[in-house]
């Protein structure tokens, strides 16, 4: 109970904050962002089983496209803090982010893996999201998926949760680091363990999230486990 009154603390007003007496819960949302220059590459295609494990635990989640728009970095103007937590550059896609990040109760960042690094769009939104609009985003689960061909994903996951740990977003675990492979579009489709992480990230967002409200969620089941081996 402790740590659901620490997240609504923290958080601010969301649906975390809004259970009845009798543990019903009112319908909570999930933003996920796809920084994936493929609109419907391996990085969305992850994305994509998260929300529907999500939708199965009945969670609602939007999948937000930034990869291919033009995207500020953070010029450490300061303007945010006199424009009540709002980016100075209006003309991109972060405010609109932020706004949706009020309105949500927890957040999955994906990113496909450039030179052992996120792709550097999603870097300069989560910087920007983080800085200008952290209010929005303190005390809320976060999570970071990562796609590759071959390697770095383990340090751009990293990279990625990071900030996370800054604004006091409890970080959701799965069965293995939430990483997928595949190089062509479509690839991450033959790695099998990789979409069986996105499946048990999504049943533990869900039941964190239902936890921290109600205090009363039903432990995920865990699924047999599947192991993908890229060398035969």
């Amino acid at each position: 109970m402790g740590m659901a009154a620490a997240a609504v603390a923290v958080g601010g007003a969301t649906a975390l904050e809004s259970c009845a007496t009798n543990n019903t819960i009112k319908k909570m949302n999930v933003l996920l962002i796809n920084g994936s220059p493929r609109k419907n590459g391996n990085t969305n295609r992850l994305l994509e089983e998260v929300a529907s494990q999500l939708s199965k635990n009945g969670i609602s989640s939007e999948i937000v496209h930034i990869g291919n728009g033009h995207v500020h970095g953070c010029a450490a103007c300061g303007q945010c803090f006199r424009n009540g937590g709002k980016c100075v550059f209006d003309d991109d896609i972060c405010n609109t982010l932020i706004d949706k990040m009020a309105q949500s109760d927890a957040l999955v960042v994906g990113s496909p893996v450039y030179y052992g690094v996120p792709a550097g769009q999603v870097l300069s939104i989560i910087q920007r999201m983080a800085y200008a609009g952290g209010a929005q985003m303190q005390g809320k689960p976060a999570a970071a998926v990562t796609v590759c061909r071959r390697g770095g994903a383990t340090s751009a996951f990293q990279a990625l949760q990071m900030p996370f740990q800054m604004l006091n977003m409890p970080i959701v675990t799965s069965q293995y680091w939430n990483i997928g492979y595949g190089g062509g579009v479509g690839e991450v489709e033959q790695d099998a363990e990789g979409l069986q992480t996105m499946r048990t990230l999504a049943d533990n967002l869900s039941y964190m999230l239902k936890q921290f409200a109600t205090g009363s969620a039903k432990k995920p089941e865990k699924e047999q486990g599947v192991w993908t081996n890229f060398i035969r």
